[in-house]
Order: structure tokens, then C-alpha cells, then sequence
């Protein structure tokens, strides 16, 4: 895949200077995707995690992905307006840097034995992770020929797919094989948090020191070239794209914070939370397989038809899970995941081509519909508790079906009336 474009945003072919500049920023812009995954795939360790030490139900359990995923609504918009204002750079140090506040908070919630102060780090830690995406995930756009934007995002996220596939071995092996009284338990996190509180502040300290290209006058110049008045919210396939985020994110947090709970059904395969921990491995290294290959792929097809297609057999592979048993199950639900690999890049570049100067208003507005991983976990969380573990799989189909007429038919560039 071609990481730097022979035109950029604008339409103009860069010097070779430039273009040199391109490829080093998205290479640096790889660290940051790798390290949020990384994040956010600890949630699902934490979850059965902490069920066992607060002795939880389900949907009390579903708390960590509310207030993890509740901080994308909160703060996106204000995010979005931040990096207006201070330039996509200065975003990304200031991200880390509270997220890494966020992870140091973990200490004293683990030292006070207190599941709301856990809560509340996670929380902090994810308006970080917010603003570093609302920062991010446009930079990798304009970084190149707005055609190839898919495939250039696909390709950055396959690398917060390569955190997605390590976390769970670094959970499991750090946190759920600790020891097993309750305190010493909650305390198992205290190191991993520090550890990720110190390489947080080192990427944010790398940042603050890096000379990478302004995109401002790029952006500028596209701006210039389209509707100076209005908002995003006029553009239905961009609010319609806000909705595919909402489910695709809440389907694919929800699906891997059950995997651990749903592998150790005696009906599945048995096994201890430690070990089942390891599997989400590989449900996360399919997504990042599929994003390499989806990044080559979508070169050649385009990404409304990919999209759609993978989102019908994520909903064959989910009928599978809740109906089947054994080994057939589990590998059915683990393949959800290759599914799952160009689906938020792919709806993210869909939803805001061509906005135009309502670029950063619509990169808001889809980082806030990332609080569907706040609220589908909740509703999953709910079915779990009242039809068991299982059957609560038959509920991402909704989910993916929005997905499916969304890539084909919902991911058309109109703009409304105002």
C-alpha cells in the first residue's frame, strides 16, 4: 500500500520533500494507534477481573465499558474543538498526557479497594485516549490523496490491532494469574497501569520533540474549495455513518468483553479466566490480519461493498456462536473478529468525505458515536444476566445489519437541506 500519494488532499502533487514528511508522520502515528488499542483491549481483562473482586453481575460489570466509552460522548466535541484551535500535534501530546494521568489513577483506586475510583481513572484515562483519536484519525486522512484515505487508515489501524493482540497475553499473565484474595487482586494492576502511565508520557514527551508536517494549509485549501456555510450534520452519510460507528464499535467492545465469561461456559470449552484471557488474542490478531490485507484490498474494491460484505458474515458467524456449541462456537465467535478489521477506519473515511471544512466537526461527531461502546455492552450485559451468556450473542446482529445497508446504501455522499 502506498503510504504517501502522488497528490495530497488538495489535489497537489507533493515535492519529494513532503512526501518524505508524509510517511515519516504516519510512521510515527503507528505508535499511537498501537498503544490505544493496547488500552482499550486491557478493559477486557478488567471486566471479569474486577466481576470477581466486586463480586459483580454482568451488567454492573458493563460499568468499565460505560465509563470507558462514556468519555467519548462527553468530551468529542470539545476534542474536536481543541484540536481546532491547537493543531492536530499539540492534540496528540495533550491526549497522552491525560491518559496518562488517567493510568496512574489506577494506584490509589487498587490501594483504596474501591470499584468507583476505578471508575473514575478509567474515565480520565479515556478522555485522553478521545482527543488522541479525535486528533489522530484525520491526520492519517489528510496525510495523502483523499481516495486512498481508506485504505491509508485501515492500514494505521491494523497497528492499534497489533495492541488489541498483545494485551490480552500482558493481562492475563499481569493481572488475572495474580494472587487471589481480593485485595492483593486489585492491587494486581497497580504495576501494569504505572508501566503504561510511563510509556504514555515518554510517546507524549517523542511528540512535543517531532517536527511533522502542518496539514493546516492543505486543509485550508480544500476547504476553500467546498460549502463555507452549514454544518456536518447536513451531510446524511455522515450522521448516518455516526450510527455505524455507534453499533459497529458497541458490537465489537461488547463481543470481546464476554469472550473470557463465554469461554468458561461449561457448554463452550470450560476453561479458567487466566487462560481464556489468551484466546481474545486471537480474536484482536484477526482484526489486525484483516486490516493489512484490507489495506491492499481496498485499493482495488470499493470500501462501501467490502464493508457490507464483512458485515454479513460477522451476522452468519454471530448466529453460529449463540446456537452452536464447543469448538464450533468458539471459533466462530473468534472469526467476528477478522470481520470486524476494516470496519471503523472504513465507516470513518466514508462519513466524512467530502465535508470539507466540516472535516473536524464531523471527526467530532463520529468520536462521540464511540459511546456505543457504552451502551450496547450495558444492553448485552442485561440479556446475559436474564437469558445467559450466550443468547446475549444474538444481539450485535442488529448491530451488523445497520452495517450491511450502511456500506451499501447509507454511505453515499448527500447533502441535506439545511
Amino acid at each position: 500500500m502506498e503510504t504517501v500519494s502522488s497528490l495530497n488532499s488538495s489535489g497537489v502533487a507533493p515535492n519529494s520533500g513532503q512526501a518524505n514528511n508524509y510517511g515519516f508522520a504516519l510512521t510515527s502515528l503507528t505508535s499511537l494507534f498501537f498503544m490505544w488499542g493496547f488500552i482499550t483491549c486491557l478493559n477486557d481483562i478488567l471486566i471479569p477481573h474486577l466481576k470477581g473482586i466486586f463480586d459483580l453481575t454482568y451488567m454492573q460489570a458493563m460499568l468499565v465499558q460505560f465509563c470507558f466509552f462514556g468519555a467519548y460522548f462527553i468530551v468529542s466535541l470539545p476534542s474536536g474543538a481543541i484540536v481546532k484551535r491547537i493543531g492536530y500535534q499539540k492534540g496528540i501530546v495533550v491526549g497522552l498526557i491525560i491518559a496518562a494521568v488517567g493510568c496512574m489513577a489506577f494506584y490509589p483506586a487498587a490501594s483504596m479497594h474501591s470499584y468507583p475510583v476505578f471508575l473514575m481513572a478509567l474515565f480520565v484515562l479515556a478522555c485522553g485516549i478521545t482527543l488522541l483519536q479525535v486528533s489522530a484519525n484525520p491526520y492519517v486522512s489528510a496525510l495523502g490523496e483523499a481516495k486512498t484515505a481508506s485504505s491509508r487508515l485501515t492500514l494505521t489501524q491494523a497497528f492499534n490491532s497489533l495492541g488489541t493482540t498483545v494485551a490480552p497475553y500482558f493481562g492475563a499473565l499481569l493481572i488475572l494469574s495474580e494472587a487471589t484474595d481480593a485485595a492483593a487482586s486489585a492491587e494486581s494492576v497497580q504495576m501494569p497501569y504505572l508501566l503504561l502511565a510511563a510509556m504514555l508520557l515518554i510517546l507524549a514527551a517523542i511528540f512535543a520533540w517531532l517536527k511533522l508536517p502542518d496539514m493546516s494549509a492543505a486543509q485550508e485549501s480544500e476547504e476553500d474549495s467546498g460549502d463555507v456555510s452549514g454544518s456536518a450534520w447536513q451531510y446524511s452519510h455522515l450522521v448516518l455513518g455516526a450510527v455505524g460507528i455507534f453499533v459497529y464499535v458497541g458490537a465489537e467492545v461488547s463481543i470481546g468483553s464476554f469472550l473470557v465469561s463465554f469461554f468458561a461456559e461449561p457448554t463452550i470449552a470450560g476453561i479458567e479466566e487466566a487462560e481464556a484471557a489468551k484466546y481474545i488474542t486471537y480474536f484482536w490478531g484477526g482484526a489486525m490480519v484483516g486490516r493489512f490485507i484490507g489495506a491492499a484490498v481496498m485499493q482495488k474494491i470499493a470500501a462501501g461493498k467490502a464493508l457490507a460484505f464483512n458485515a454479513f458474515v460477522a451476522i452468519i458467524l454471530l448466529l453460529v456462536t449463540a446456537f452452536a456449541s464447543g469448538q464450533v462456537a468458539m471459533a466462530a465467535i473468534l472469526l467476528v473478529g477478522l470481520c470486524n478489521s476494516i470496519m471503523f477506519p472504513t465507516i470513518f473515511t466514508l462519513a466524512i468525505n467530502g465535508l470539507g471544512k466540516h472535516t473536524s466537526q464531523g471527526a467530532g461527531i463520529l468520536c462521540l458515536a464511540i459511546v456505543g461502546g457504552a451502551f450496547i455492552p450495558l444492553i448485552q450485559g442485561a440479556l446475559a444476566d436474564s437469558i445467559g451468556v450466550q443468547l446475549a450473542f444474538l444481539f450485535p446482529v442488529v448491530c451488523y445489519a445497520f452495517i450491511v445497508y450502511y456500506g451499501i446504501i447509507g454511505s453515499k455522499p448527500k447533502q441535506v437541506a439545511a
